[in-house]
């Protein structure tokens, strides 16, 4: 192992699901708090309408002071820095939301100086009002601008704890023909050669491989948690199911929840499977066992483990534990 070792900076909690809930519309408020998701993201930016904006602020700010969050971890999106909205939102959030609020989410990062900016504006806010609690910061990366420095923000900032991957806008950045939010195109496709009848196959390749698979790698180098973003069709719970798979066979912990119906989705797809879960449980109990015998290794079932396979099995076992925990609670 390198002498450079990665820690997790960010809190270990759930993140299976993250349902976003517009600002200018109270009545969801409440049915957030009570629902499934284990985040809620309360949104200021493009779930709301520009003459909404003040008071979607003054909503959230209310709603961070008076709703019962339960054990939710709760998150805001503030506006875009390119906009004048941008620290008007952070002042609020920081200075009148109360001790509640567990992180601010910055859409469409470039830079690691965007973080930085947002991160000054925190620091001195919290001084100044007497914050207990620290303010985590998550960014979408949403742009080939914040995929092509990925690195450089990753590593921008203490408070930094996820990454998540913003389909739409970043197809727009990068010029694709495609209108999906998450999901395939038809005619992102590779064909066969021929068979002996002379027939080809049409073979669906998936359009956000590369970048969620990049992220991903620059939050498990910095020690953030990735997070797969939005599923566009909320009508269409297979190819939200797909998607899904493949982003937590990546790496992911979570996805978001445009719709409450893709919530229970979520929270299934990013749970452990059983199986993974027993073998987890039994690689700790034989290397426990291995250990006390003097051995530095072990075999389950006739297949090695070793320190590495204590490391994966510890991250399944705490991970079930936390769920666990919430269904009891």
């Amino acid at each position: 192992m390198s002498f450079t070792a990665i820690e997790r900076q960010a809190p270990v909690r759930l993140y299976r699901s993250k349902l976003f809930v517009p600002g200018s519309q109270t009545k969801f408020f409440e049915k957030a708090a009570a629902g499934p998701a284990d985040v809620v993201c309360l949104d200021l930016e493009d779930a709301v309408a520009p003459n909404d904006k003040e008071v979607a602020r003054k909503n959230i700010v209310a709603a961070l002071n008076d709703v019962n969050w339960g054990n939710k971890t709760v998150t805001v999106r503030v506006n875009g820095l390119d906009t004048p909205l941008c620290y008007q939102d952070v002042l609020a959030l920081v200075e009148k939301g109360g001790e509640r609020l567990d992180a601010i989410m910055i859409p469409k990062v470039g830079r690691g100086a965007d973080i930085y900016a947002i991160d000054m504006l925190i620091t001195q806010a919290s001084a100044a009002v007497g914050r207990k609690k620290k303010i985590g910061l998550e960014v979408i990366i949403e742009s080939v601008l914040g995929l092509t420095n990925i690195d450089e923000i990753a590593g921008s900032s203490k408070r930094l704890e996820s990454l998540h991957f913003g389909a739409a806008d970043y197809a727009a950045s990068q010029g694709m023909r495609t209108t999906n939010i998450g999901g395939g195109n038809a005619d992102y496709v590779m064909l066969t050669d021929k068979d002996e009848k002379g027939e080809r196959v049409r073979h669906w390749n998936d359009l956000w491989h590369f970048p969620l698979f990049r992220m991903v790698q620059a939050a498990r180098t910095h020690g953030l948690m990735a997070i797969d973003g939005p599923f566009g069709d909320y009508g269409d719970p297979d190819g939200f199911r797909v998607q899904a798979n493949r982003t937590a066979i990546l790496g992911c912990e979570g996805k978001w929840a445009i719709h409450p119906s893709q919530i229970a989705l979520a929270n299934e797809i990013y749970t452990p499977p059983a199986k993974e879960v027993e073998r987890a449980e039994a690689i700790l109990a034989a290397m426990d066992e291995a250990h006390k015998t003097g051995s530095g290794a072990a075999a389950l079932k006739g297949v090695l483990i070793d320190a590495a396979s204590i490391r994966q099995a510890q991250n399944i076992v705490k991970q079930m534990q936390m769920i666990r925990e919430k269904a009891t609670s």
